[in-house]
């Protein structure tokens, strides 16, 4: 960088308007707590701990900070007890799109666990079938307020529950209509990923796609079991691969050999910084892993994991990160490109979005500063983005 180039370090409003990815988010940890609200009265649903949506978006943040992934879990007993009918599902599928493509997402990979949402007397095929309607109702409704984004359903499977072929056999047969890939979720301890793998080797035989939770709240044979005995194309989180990392007094690394693995394979990293946070993975944003995982040249990506209980967007993930790390707008897009790279579309069109979609948006953020007295003496236009989602 020449002395006549800016420091490049992004605000708060440029964060926004960077065109992101988004690789791990779940559709039933991102509800407006408005919309939760109206569902549970017009479902009938009578669990909510509290009625108005402020004080409800307060409490989900609290439940969800005690540091324990367990008790962070139970917060969706309430999301998805709202979301049990075909109306309630397109709502929030369409939500979603909607508030992604309002922070700045121009591609997402949202996850929901069909057999959660059952208890009405939809049918599984129904519950995929009203997600994917509502997500192309999202991108339609965000396209209409000037904003585009395409989202990809990933099917979950709980890995505590027995249903893990069939969600693989579910995803498969919707691979062409609104479906990119399977993964599985939930308490990790206990229930290790090698429980399902009639599923893993159904998809591997169908040359299907799927991502793994491991690496959270376990540790390293979490990991390990979602490579080597599940072949995982990416890794849910994947945070604990540090524990395979050394760094010495001297500031001197040394990788282990299951790290070294991950990182040679290129296998991307689904980290969420600010849920680990809450869940006791991290203990801090200068803390956090990412900032040497990306010093080491990992396949990091930047991820929300649930927009209601970490109170989040992917613009205050990267704005933390910016802060902490002191990121430049080409950390940022670092940090997209590998994302994108590591989606489950297609590879022609992974490679249109980085250089059609992505990198043109960058570059013109990027040369802003040539503009800066104009852009200093005139109020910009865009609205920089909430505290939250």
């Amino acid at each position: 960088m020449t002395s006549q180039m800016p420091a490049n370090t992004p605000t708060p409003e440029q964060i926004h308007r960077a065109p992101k990815v988004l690789l791990h988010d779940h559709l039933d940890g991102g509800l407006r707590p408005a919309t939760v609200v109206d569902l549970a009265a017009e479902t009938g649903y009578e669990g909510l701990p509290e009625s108005d949506p402020e004080r409800l978006a307060e409490w989900f943040r609290s439940a969800a900070s005690s540091g324990s992934l367990e008790r962070y879990l139970e917060t969706f007993r309430h999301t998805v007890g709202v979301m049990q009918t075909r109306g309630a599902l397109v709502r929030t599928a369409a939500e979603c799109a909607e508030d992604l493509a309002a922070d700045g997402v121009v591609y997402a990979e949202v996850r929901f666990a069909p057999e959660q949402h059952l208890t009405q007397g939809l049918t599984l095929e129904e519950v995929v079938e009203a997600v994917v309607e509502g997500f192309r109702q999202g991108e339609r409704n965000a396209l209409a307020a000037g904003h585009r984004i395409r989202v990809g359903a990933l099917l979950t499977a709980m890995r505590h529950a027995a249903r893990s072929l069939e969600i693989a056999e579910l995803a498969n047969r919707h691979r062409d209509s609104g479906v990119v890939g399977f993964d599985i979720a939930g308490a990790e301890a206990g229930h290790p990923p090698t429980r399902h793998l009639d599923a893993f080797e159904y998809l591997k035989r169908e040359n299907n796609h799927f991502t793994i939770h491991a690496g959270e709240a376990f540790g390293l044979p979490s990991i390990w079991q979602a490579l080597q005995w599940c072949g995982a194309d990416r890794l849910g989180h994947g945070v604990r691969i540090i524990d395979d990392v050394q760094v010495g007094d001297d500031g001197s690394v040394a990788l282990g050999r299951l790290a070294s693995y991950v990182r040679d394979k290129r296998i991307p990293l689904e980290l969420c910084p600010t849920s680990n946070l809450q869940t006791g993975a991290a203990t801090s944003y200068a803390e956090h892993p990412l900032g040497l995982l990306r010093r080491l040249h990992f396949r990091a990506t930047v991820n929300t994991d649930n927009r209601l209980m970490s109170d989040t967007c992917m613009s205050r993930e990267f704005r933390e990160l910016v802060r902490t790390f002191h990121y430049t707008l080409d950390d940022v897009q670092w940090f997209t490109v590998n994302a994108m790279k590591s989606a489950f579309i297609p590879f022609d069109e992974r490679l249109a979005m980085i250089n059609d979609v992505i990198k043109p948006g960058y570059a013109e953020l990027k040369s802003e500063w040539l503009f800066r007295d104009a852009l200093e003496t005139a109020p910009l236009t865009s609205t920089a983005a909430p505290s939250g989602s």
